[in-house]
């Protein structure tokens, strides 16, 4: 079971030796990650999740993923990050090459998982976007950081020149599809829903 924050240690992974690789992901990741690895055969791959609310700090984002890379590297033949820049203002990409190790290219998530050429061209600037993860732990990541629970009326405020939520839908799951139209509503949006499906992070994933 994942954690309701994302976090996901080294428990339960393959022993190490020659030819295993470490993922050091964000845990908003995880669940995807390990049902890629499943559906794919990726038996090499091994992994471990930083705290997924570092996305609510991204300054931080950059010197967690060393210390992960630094205490991990002895022990596997490679380590591939699994995040974007995710707000870390290119530091984290610069740091991942003085480190010697790759990462998978895009702004965000929401355009890795869109397909990064495709997000880009949409140009989408009045568009806020959910994942599965998100769906899931709105409340946890959206509603409650922002005081919308306890200030509904700042709704407005930050909001008010979005036009649409868009769910980039991992899974075909009417649940989380209901939930996601729920979450618009709550944010006073008209709603879009795209079955992404994994994007280029199936491709990076792939080419390891």
């Amino acid at each position: 079971m994942i954690p309701a924050d994302g976090q996901l240690t080294e428990t339960g992974m393959a022993p190490v030796g020659r030819g295993r690789i470490l993922l050091i992901a964000c845990g908003a990741l995880a669940r995807e990650i390990l049902d890629l690895r499943a559906a794919n055969g990726w038996s090499h791959l091994d992994l471990t999740c930083l705290p997924a609310k570092l996305h609510l700090y991204p300054e931080k984002i950059t010197e967690a993923v060393t210390e992960a890379v630094e205490r991990h590297r002895a022990n596997y033949d490679g380590i591939f990050v699994v995040y974007a820049d995710c707000g870390t203002g290119g530091l984290l990409e610069q740091r991942c090459r003085d480190l010697g190790v790759e990462m998978v290219a895009g702004p965000h998530c929401y355009s890795f998982f869109e397909g990064n050429a495709a997000f880009a061209e949409r140009e989408e600037f009045t568009a806020f976007y959910l994942t599965d993860f998100l769906v899931r732990q709105f409340d946890a990541f959206v509603w409650k950081p922002m005081g919308l629970d306890r200030h509904p009326e700042l709704r407005d405020m930050y909001f008010g020149n979005y036009e649409k939520l868009v769910y980039q839908a991992q899974t075909d799951d009417p649940a989380l599809d209901a939930k996601a139209r729920d979450c618009a509503a709550r944010l006073g949006l008209a709603y879009e829903r795209r079955l992404t499906g994994y994007g280029d992070l199936a491709v990076a994933l792939g080419r390891i």
